[in-house]
């Protein structure tokens, strides 16, 4: 049969176009596994952003914090229906940090950084990192995270996501943001690359909708990257849970060439608004954070006697203490046991409590998990090192690393020094394995220089004690 006039044609070619525009060549993204539901998301979220706003100074002039939640729903209303779950409850919150940071709690609640505005030239490029970060929250992604820790650790009641309280030296560590069984440290665990890219590739789509450039996403990468080379090579906190994929610039250019942006967003209270931010109060930073939190928990500290009064020898006999699923061990039965967050910590009389204002962890053991971005044992020990040492700014190596054993597994022997809070030198010997999850678990010891010897046997008989009990 013959087919005659040429429209029939002509409206096929459009079709074919629009296909080729509008989705074909837009990167598809899938969800990644997740066993929690949409609405636990919700309740997760919401009880973490508490805690944040609890935490970090919120700004509250209403001009900034009318602007941000602008700039927010204007990039929900074009968020992609499929992802948009009808449950979630968007907020944008500015903070008065001076950090380069955003970040996005599951189920909608998003914080920003005012070091973010200060870093941007245009609107776009905090946009960008608005976009995403909501693209975090539309594929789930601080879920998914948890989904594929299956954190043992759980069974305490608590997941740990960094470490937490007096780790060495008597200084408090950053503080963790709890909610629930969940803390923000776990949240927001270092995103897998491959999350990264996601967010990347969906944020851009998010933002040519909006009416921006996702080239202004690629620009922000671009200036966070030369904070961190200007700075030292200390990448900025952003960069901490955000890995770069690599070549990043270039997949997104390449995608933003995929796409139409829209009718162009008005940016011209861009402008007025970075002056708003400059009329503020000072920014904190993180470590101005972490003493004041530290000053708070002194307050409300466990406490095991009056660190500086004489330590007890460790009894003769021992009793086992469990941490969840994770591992059993057996300590001197004159020895206390105290849970935080993300450790269990085992200490004698006078071992830990308050001294000159701080909370002093003097003479005992710490057992814990953290999260590590890498199965090469020696690399994640060094990076967990690098996070203890910015709180513990004289932690030093005490010697060489070596191999060694905990519960039949391969395990890293890391000698450590620290000035101790009772003056002089504390030792510390840390030893870290991983669990089958590849999280990293890590048992340390700690003594001043002058009570180090008498505690060997202890420390020794301790860490031969240790059953790793989780599954394997």
């Amino acid at each position: 049969m013959a087919i005659t006039p040429h429209r029939a044609p002509a409206a096929l070619t459009m079709l074919l176009s629009l296909a080729v525009t509008g989705v074909v060549a837009q990167t598809p993204l899938k969800l990644a596994k997740n066993k929690y539901t949409p609405q636990q998301d919700v309740e997760l979220g919401l009880k973490a952003a508490a805690e944040v706003r609890q935490q970090y100074p919120v700004i509250t002039d209403q001009r900034i914090a009318s602007y941000l939640t602008t700039l927010g729903d204007r990039l929900v209303a074009v968020a992609p229906a499929s992802l948009n779950q009808s449950v979630y409850q968007y907020s944008f919150t500015p903070i008065n940090m001076k950090e380069i940071n955003a970040f996005a709690l599951p189920g909608g609640p998003m914080f920003v950084n005012r070091g973010m505005f200060e870093a941007a030239a245009e609107e776009g490029e905090v946009v960008g990192v608005m976009a995403h970060e909501l693209s975090h929250v539309l594929l789930r992604h601080g879920t998914a995270n948890a989904t594929k820790a299956e954190n043992p650790w759980l069974q305490l009641g608590q997941l740990a996501g960094a470490v937490g309280g007096a780790v060495v030296g008597g200084a408090a560590g950053s503080a963790i943001m709890q909610s629930s069984q969940f803390g923000l440290g776990t949240l927001l665990l270092r995103y897998s690359r491959d999350f990264e890219k996601q967010a990347d590739l969906l944020g851009a789509q998010i933002m040519a909708k909006a009416g921006y450039d996702p080239r202004a996403l690629a620009h922000m990468f671009e200036t966070i990257a030369s904070e961190a080379k200007s700075s030292g090579g200390g990448a900025p906190q952003w960069m901490s849970s955000h890995p770069d994929p690599g070549n990043r610039t270039q997949y997104i250019t390449q995608e933003a060439r995929s796409l139409t942006v829209a009718t162009p967003a008005d940016q011209s209270q861009f402008g007025p608004i970075k002056k708003a931010f400059a009329s503020q109060p000072a920014a904190k930073t993180e470590a101005e954070l972490a003493r004041g939190a530290k000053a708070e928990n002194t307050e409300t500290a466990q406490a095991v006697g009056i660190p500086g009064q004489p330590v007890p020898a460790p009894s003769s006999q021992y009793k086992s203490i469990s941490g969840g699923r994770v591992f059993q061990a057996s300590v001197p039965s004159n020895w206390t046991s105290l849970s935080s967050n993300s450790s269990i910590k085992a200490v004698p009389e006078n071992g830990y409590g308050q001294l000159n204002g701080q909370t002093a962890f003097t003479h005992g053991v710490e057992f814990g998990i953290t999260k590590a971005s890498t199965r090469d044992l020696r690399e994640a020990t060094n990076a967990w090192l690098k996070a203890v040492a910015q709180s513990n700014p004289e932690l030093r190596l005490a010697g060489d690393q070596q191999p060694v054993k905990i519960s039949q597994r391969s395990a890293l022997s890391t000698p450590l020094t620290n000035p101790s809070p009772l003056g002089g030198r504390e030792r510390i010997g840390l030893y870290t394995t991983f669990l089958a999850d590849g999280t990293l678990f890590y048992y340390m010891t700690i003594a001043p220089e002058k009570d180090a010897q008498s505690l060997q046997d202890a420390f020794q008989r301790i860490g031969g004690s240790i059953r790793l009990t989780e599954a394997r």
